[in-house]
């Protein structure tokens, strides 16, 4: 598993590895049941805080995407397959959002965005 922390994102460091894992999770990259680095060893090979893995690893649990177990360390936990497809549908919303945005801020037309999408669609 890799992560890869932006110094200059507006995302806090906590949010970015959230995301990335849930990504991967969400992605098929870590399957059910996998182990994923402890939280001391993410932080050392990130070189950032344990509170930082901590409360990512935190948040990751809370949404379900995660579960620990004391002495053992941390899984990927089972994904209802429906939970799957909606989060992944939250995803792609929250990055339509975000390119629905940025074509408007360069005046792109719903007509050329929905073209460019279909180019890209059907590579």
């Amino acid at each position: 598993m890799q992560i890869i922390i932006s110094n200059s994102s507006k995302e806090p460091i906590y949010e970015q590895i959230t995301n990335q894992i849930k990504s991967a999770i969400l992605a098929g990259d870590l399957q059910e049941g996998a182990a994923i680095p402890s939280m001391r060893k993410l932080a050392k090979d990130l070189q950032i805080s344990v509170i930082t893995t901590k409360r990512a690893y935190e948040e990751l649990e809370k949404a379900g995407f995660i579960y620990s177990i004391v002495g053992k360390g941390s899984f990927v936990a089972e994904q209802n397959l429906e939970l799957m497809r909606e989060k992944k549908l939250k995803v792609i919303e929250e990055q339509l959002n975000a390119v629905i945005t940025n074509s408007k801020e360069i005046g792109l037309s719903l007509n050329e965005l929905q073209q460019l999408l279909s180019i890209l669609y059907e590579e």
